[in-house]
């Protein structure tokens, strides 16, 4: 299987940088006084459409033809690839139709519907998203841009931790959420390329553990509909984020639910700042194992703010 390069990432850097903000680099010296290292925040949460997945999507529909666009893109996804990509069509002329799971997030429902696309609700499990996509594909020609598993989305993902390390360049360590896969993949495939010496790593929920479990055996492991908090991590593995994984990133960490609670309230209490229960789990990766990221410099990718205010985990 061939694999993206770092070349790749740049090339959507130089595409997209006109259409994404640079987001900011915080700091924060009570977290840093908590958990003994010094941490700088990638904020994606202040991305458009509040959410890194802008990068990847946006990426994605430049990359299309123009015979394409006027046939639309689809895809399935819980809430930040299909606001993403919503938008990402909507600002190039083209159409987006979304499989939604019936229990996203209702923020993340709302979004999707007032970038202007196409909403098909489905049961919340992965065979149900990719059989009721396959569908609107049949019925629309729409192109189809995967939340994850796609040369052009995490190739677009891994621009964000490009702008980290010139924003930031002096790390040991970067740290993402794992999901899918899209961020952490494409940000092992630009930093393992172009700073060896920086480890990568992710963290993950335990209760949606796929990603640990397939890292640590060497070969892949669906979950099936888990219960975390962290829902925009609740989605496999692909079976090119795998391949990338398993190749390129150097460990994965599993956070109890407590952990992503207390990293979240954190994180708003401390630096004043909107993240989703998702954006958390790398620092409960931290906060879980203090020792092995002592006195490092960690970046560590916030990769989205999209919260139900009125549903809050604290």
């Amino acid at each position: 299987m061939n694999l993206p390069l770092a070349a790749d990432v740049i090339v959507a850097y130089d595409r997209i940088k006109s259409h994404i903000h640079q987001t900011p680099v915080f700091t924060s010296k009570s977290i840093n006084q908590i958990v003994g290292c010094e941490l700088f925040f990638k904020c994606e949460n202040l991305q458009k459409v509040g959410a890194f997945k802008y990068r990847g999507a946006c990426n994605a529909v430049l990359s299309l033809s123009d015979a394409q666009k006027a046939q639309g893109v689809a895809t399935h996804s819980s809430g930040n690839h299909a606001a993403a990509l919503a938008l990402a069509a909507r600002e190039n002329g083209a159409t987006a139709y979304i499989v939604m799971p019936e229990n996203a997030p209702e923020i993340k429902k709302k979004a999707v519907a007032g970038y202007g696309a196409k909403i098909t609700f489905c049961q919340p499990t992965l065979e149900a998203r990719e059989s009721t996509l396959v569908k609107v594909i049949s019925d629309t020609g729409a192109t189809m841009v995967h939340p994850y598993n796609q040369w052009e989305v995490i190739c677009g993902q891994g621009t964000a931790a490009m702008e980290l390390l010139g924003q930031q360049g002096d790390l040991n360590t970067i740290i993402t959420p794992v999901g899918g896969g899209g961020l952490l993949s494409g940000t092992a495939t630009f930093v393992k390329e172009q700073f060896p010496e920086i480890k990568v790593v992710a963290g993950e929920p335990k209760m949606a553990d796929d990603a640990y479990r397939s890292f640590k055996a060497g070969e892949f492991f669906p979950v099936d509909n888990p219960n975390t908090i962290a829902d925009g991590l609740r989605t496999s593995l692909g079976t090119l984020t795998f391949e990338i994984i398993k190749n390129k990133v150097d460990d994965i960490y599993v956070v109890e639910e407590e952990s992503i609670r207390i990293a979240m309230r954190m994180v708003w209490e401390r630096m004043k700042i909107i993240i989703e229960p998702s954006s958390a789990v790398p620092l409960a990766a931290i906060l879980e194992n203090r020792a092995v990221f002592a006195n490092q410099k960690v970046g560590l990718i916030i990769s989205g703010g999209n919260v139900d205010l009125g549903n809050l985990p604290f």
